[in-house]
């Protein structure tokens, strides 16, 4: 019986982009593989989901789609996609972001690695493993900087060797993480955070791929209240 892979894409506001990022996604590789394909996306009003639906109708029986009536938040949107996972019985499942920031083609990769080392609990992409990489990728300056300090910040209080702590481009195996362990996680932008110390604290290991990034001109304003929490948590979890 083959692993059962779950490839899932959140999206919110995620307009034409989640086609592209579909259209990306590495079918050579899943092909030969027992995976499928599941689209949440956290309450859109704009034109998303008729983009998802479109996918539905090319992609048919191999993509499941699911619409939150209210938003979830990232974090929520991504418990829902990981409690399906779950409760379809797949072993492994890679996230990627509707909004294409981040490169379907490292799907494959990760997976690969989950399969292969099953030492490894999750595998992350990192976009500072070579710091210029990021920075032609228009990464802004200030997250540029912010990155480079946090991770360090992490690493020194964890004694880990992060390059890059603020990745959303996760792989999971679901074999290894307990599933209630995503249960108490943040709703919103701390999921991933939260996730890694929890991961690190019982000692269980993430592995880290070199990936390139692309940022858009658009520009949010949770950075800043991000890097706060991110900032509070680390040092919190570990005196506490």
């Amino acid at each position: 019986m083959k692993d059962k892979i779950l490839v899932f894409i959140i999206t919110y506001k995620a307009s034409f982009r989640v086609l592209n990022v579909v259209e990306k996604i590495p079918f050579n590789y899943f092909r030969k593989k027992n995976y499928k394909i599941l689209i949440s996306d956290d309450c859109s009003n704009d034109n998303t989901i008729d983009y998802i639906k479109k996918i539905k109708k090319k992609y048919k029986s191999k993509i499941s789609l699911n619409f939150n009536k209210i938003n979830q938040g990232y974090g929520g949107n991504i418990k829902k996609c990981l409690e399906y996972a779950y409760k379809n019985n797949f072993n492994y499942a890679v996230m990627i972001h509707g909004d294409n920031q981040y490169d379907p083609k490292y799907l494959a990769v990760m997976v690969k690695e989950l399969i292969k080392n099953k030492n490894i609990v999750a595998t992350v992409g990192s976009r500072m493993v070579k710091k210029s990489n990021a920075l032609k990728g228009n990464m802004p300056i200030y997250k540029f900087i912010g990155n480079i300090f946090l991770t360090k910040l992490f690493n020194l209080l964890y004694n880990t060797k992060f390059t890059d702590c603020h990745t959303g481009y996760w792989g999971y195996n679901l074999n290894k993480i307990n599933r209630g362990t995503f249960k108490s996680l943040d709703n919103h932008f701390c999921f991933d955070i939260d996730l890694r110390i929890k991961l690190v604290n019982k000692n269980l290991k993430i592995k880290e791929f070199a990936i390139k990034t692309y940022y858009r001109t658009e520009r949010s304003s949770i950075h800043f209240i991000y890097a706060v929490r991110f900032f509070i948590k680390t040092i919190i979890n570990k005196l506490f």
